[in-house]
This record gives C-alpha cells, structure tokens and sequence, in this order.
C-alpha cells in the first residue's frame, strides 16, 4: 500500500503545499517504509520502494538463518549420556547397543573387527520397523 502526506520540515511553501512524501507498507509482513527527502514524489517512492525492498530481503534472511540454526541444533542433539549409542564394558566383556536393547558378550571378538551380529540385529530392527510404519507388520 502506498500513502502519500505532505512532507515535514525546511522548503517553504513548496513543501506546505505538496503531498511529496511517500510511506510504502508490505502488507503480508506489515513492514513500512517511508521517504521525503527527495522534492518529488516520484523520487521519494523509488526511495522509498528500494528502503523497503532491502528491510524485506533481512526479515527472510534473518527467518532462514533462525531456520537453519534450529535445523543444525536438532540434528547436533544436546550431547546427554541419553543419547549414547553403544557400551563397551571391557570387565564384564560385554556390548550393548542401546538403540535396539542388543547385549552381545563377545566384546574381545568385536574389538577385533568382528561387527556381523551387531550389524545383523541394527538390519533386522531397521527393516522391521520400516515394516510397521508402512503399516504390513
């Protein structure tokens, strides 16, 4: 939306009689700007437009950037003992996968690159549940 007003300040008459200022609105984000510097309207509304323009480009960017930086936060995670994903307990001689409940108490085999029966299982629970959430199991 565009408004014109008779602009403020020095420039006598000329500027007590003309509606040379200009107030352009964004009217989806409400963001306003407005230009009297210039003597003609015509001048005040390219400044104006280019003023509001610039202010929408960092309102999006800004959004993006807060986009971006929830996005990286998400998948950082917060760095709890919660989210660990396996145990190695060398007294016990024993492994534990905790995104699957897997204890395997093989852990001198597994150290030495012997992984088949830990992949197997993370195969067996990936494939299962991708099975009931497209809804055959």
């Amino acid at each position: 939306r565009v408004d014109t007003y008779r602009a403020s300040g020095a420039g006598g008459q000329h500027v007590n009689k003309t509606d040379s200022a200009i107030r352009v609105t964004h009217i989806p984000t409400g963001i306003v700007a407005q230009s009297q510097d210039g003597r003609s309207q015509h001048d005040n509304k390219a400044k104006a437009l280019e003023i509001l323009a610039a202010r929408i480009l960092e309102v999006k960017a800004k959004e993006q950037m807060e986009k971006q930086a929830s996005i990286r936060s998400a998948a950082v995670g917060t760095g709890d003992r919660s989210e660990k994903i396996r145990t190695y307990n060398y007294p016990q001689n024993r492994v534990t996968d905790h995104r699957i409940s897997l204890t395997i108490k093989k852990l001198d085999q597994i150290m030495q690159g012997n992984l088949d029966e830990i992949i197997d299982s993370l195969v067996a629970h990936d494939q299962e549940q991708r099975l009931k959430e497209s809804g055959i199991l």
